[in-house]
């Protein structure tokens, strides 16, 4: 069956403008598509493949090296001059989100290089999308040792293997085209960075595109052929501009007026480092190719930066991405040479071709989501800024998903021993493997230098590292937590530890309970973003219904249990410790909190404040189990004084 053709797509000028440029000019650095289920996202990407120019490779290179100017260290190689090559269409591989590190930059056969002592090594996905296109769907879910390999390969255009001793590199240069819902949360600063470029994507809201998207997917899936074959010209026509702008790319010249605008374009927006003013100017370039002009305009360097920059302005996770069109239009016109020009005709002007259309703008602030029920309810108090947060762990070790909170046996990490070929994959141990097949040498009728290794002998390493768990915050939203702007503090230390929960990799949850119950605010999800916009909206009032909060967390966590059986909980209880909502409230958050001791790991933030106090989130941590942190004790400075403070006082 055919891909759905790229010219098909409706819709999503900005998305095809940024492919584009990127399959002109890999240097760009790829592409990273945001947007909500549904878009077409991964369609379009797939679709990409089709319309690039074939390759000329090496006849029997597992490494696609050039004939040209092959990989001097081809583990193929060397491939003498001359050697016999042939044509082969563009490459697009598709890296799985849950792919072992093995498949993805290749290993090394262990028992081959015992018993034979020659390194047999299996190419990855890596050497696969050398001179093609590498994509990653949901590459905001993708594991970190994972992405430190993507890192390392993006910087080094490498890839490299270590194993046992043997050294293993090979050449991989590849478009990385990324797709992600940002709902289920970000990526990593570094990875982000690597991306060239960013489109934000979005389902139209016209009826009539709407139709006609559903009109054509129903033709496409009747008869894929057939409709494929009424687009075959048009992507043919696309495949030629491309291969055309391919061409007159070298003969694009980057004026200093140009580069002059970009440098003032970058520091407006106070992007970090340098990577974006590069990134801008071989946009530009490539702009400039694809509209058929051998010297770069401010039309292309406005194109350029409204796709190269949005993602490079982040600060933290919570800040929404995008530019301002008026800083832009500001930026181009302060690093205009003096007297017109023949682009300066203000802003608004120079409307990128092929639909580059502008990415939203920022301010487009997130909508809370509130308070729910009538009664005494006050106005959301907005939190302070956040502070780098203690790390909680959870008890025991677990296996759970690489992560950086609590300790687990993962694929990476500190050797603590070796286990037997079938119990889990892992990374070969050499020494425990020749132990295991030294005995039965004899036996076996061994003949000459190397091992006669059987698959019984093989053994693996046993890691100990790091997990991401699953944080679930069970806030109280009462009346009594909005006192003396009480609420401020509190959402202050939950936003400082959902941002600590965003940099260990954890899953995040919101139950709040208030008035007369408890209702799950947010899903379990890795978007640390969606809960801070839930808990920006979170208002007060009513009564402490403490029993109905924890008898909610608790069926919360049940069900993740089945869901996602690997990933340990940890409950942060906030609360003051009051319980005043019903008959024997006391005695049901007591029986409530019965349930949870043991089970769980739990934590109390006590939020409890002024001179007379009551002690009663003390008394819920001891019947919980958990730890008691007051609410003034989360931040890390804190702590690190707390025990300075001990230490010398016990030293006095």
């Amino acid at each position: 069956m055919k891909p759905y053709p790229f010219t098909a797509v409706v819709g999503m000028p900005d998305l095809r403008l940024a492919l584009v440029l990127s399959s002109i000019s890999p240097a760009v650095g790829g592409v990273l598509v945001r947007g909500e289920k549904g878009t077409a996202k991964s369609t379009m990407v797939r679709a990409l493949a089709g319309l690039l120019p074939g390759v000329d490779v090496v006849d029997a290179c597992r490494f696609s090296c050039d004939p040209v100017e092959p990989d001097p260290a081809c583990p193929d190689g060397p491939h003498a001059e001359g050697s016999p090559a042939h044509r082969r269409p563009a490459r697009l591989v598709e890296l799985p989100v849950g792919a072992a590190e093995d498949r993805v930059i290749g290993s090394l056969n262990l028992e081959r290089a015992l018993a034979d002592g020659v390194t047999d090594f299996q190419p990855g996905l890596l050497a696969a999308a050398h001179r093609g296109l590498l994509y990653v769907d949901e590459v905001n879910l993708l594991h970190d040792h994972l992405v430190d390999t993507l890192l390392d390969a993006a910087a080094m255009g490498r890839a490299t293997v270590e194993r046992e001793g043997v050294s293993v590199s090979h050449a991989a240069r590849f478009v990385l085209i990324g797709t992600m819902n940002p709902e289920e949360g970000e990526l990593r600063p570094q990875l982000l960075d690597r991306f060239g470029l960013t489109v934000e994507v979005a389902s139209s809201r016209d009826p009539e595109l709407r139709v006609e998207v559903v009109r054509r997917r129903l033709a496409y899936e009747a008869d894929p052929d057939g409709f494929a074959g009424q687009y075959a010209a048009a992507d043919a026509e696309l495949a030629a501009d491309i291969e055309a702008a391919q061409r007159l790319l070298p003969s694009v010249k980057l004026p200093d007026d140009a580069l002059r605008q970009i440098a003032e374009v970058c520091a407006s927006f106070e992007v970090d480092g340098m990577r974006a003013d590069i990134v801008t100017a071989r946009t530009a370039v490539a702009h400039a190719a694809w509209a058929g002009r051998t010297e770069v305009t401010t039309d292309d360097v406005r194109v350029a930066a409204r796709l190269a920059l949005p993602h490079r302005r982040r600060r933290n996770p919570f800040d929404a991405p995008g530019i301002s069109e008026e800083q832009l239009e500001q930026a181009l016109q302060d690093a205009e040479p003096e007297g017109p020009g023949p682009d300066d005709d203000g802003p608004g002007s120079g409307a990128p071709p092929e639909g580059g259309e502008a990415p939203p703008s920022e301010g487009g602030g997130q909508e809370p989501s509130g308070g729910g029920k009538s009664g005494g309810d006050q106005k959301p108090v907005g939190a302070g800024e956040a502070f780098r947060a203690r790390r909680f762990e959870v008890k025991g070790t677990g296996e759970g998903a690489a992560g950086r909170r609590s300790r687990a046996i993962t694929d990476n990490g500190r050797t603590i021993g070796v286990q037997p070929a079938g119990t889990k994959d892992g990374h070969p141990h050499l020494l425990a493997t020749v132990r295991a097949a030294a005995p039965h040498q004899r036996s076996r009728g061994r003949s000459g230098a190397g091992l006669v290794v059987r698959p019984q002998d093989l053994r693996f390493a046993r890691r100990e590292g790091r997990e991401g768990n699953l944080v679930l915050f069970c806030v109280d939203a009462s009346g009594s937590m909005g006192a003396r702007q009480r609420m401020r503090e509190v959402k202050t230390a939950v936003l400082s530890l959902l941002l600590d929960a965003y940099q260990r990799r954890d899953k995040v949850g919101l139950v709040t309970f208030r008035a007369s119950g408890a209702e799950l605010a947010l899903p379990p999800t890795i978007s640390v973003d969606a809960a801070a916009s839930r808990l920006d909206g979170l208002a007060t009032g009513g009564r402490t219904p403490l029993a109905e909060g924890l008898l909610e967390a608790a069926r919360v966590l049940r069900i993740e249990a089945v869901r996602d059986p690997m990933r340990r909980p940890l409950l942060v209880v906030v609360t003051d410790g009051r319980a005043t909502s019903g008959a024997d409230a006391v005695q049901r958050a007591r029986q409530a909190a019965g349930l949870l001791a043991g089970n769980v790991t739990s934590i109390v933030m006590d939020c409890e404040s002024g001179k007379m106090r009551l002690g009663l989130a003390a008394e819920l941590a001891e019947h919980l189990g958990a730890e008691h942190v007051p609410v003034a004790e989360v931040a890390a400075d804190t702590l690190a004084g707390a025990v300075r403070t001990r230490i010398s006082g016990k030293a006095a």
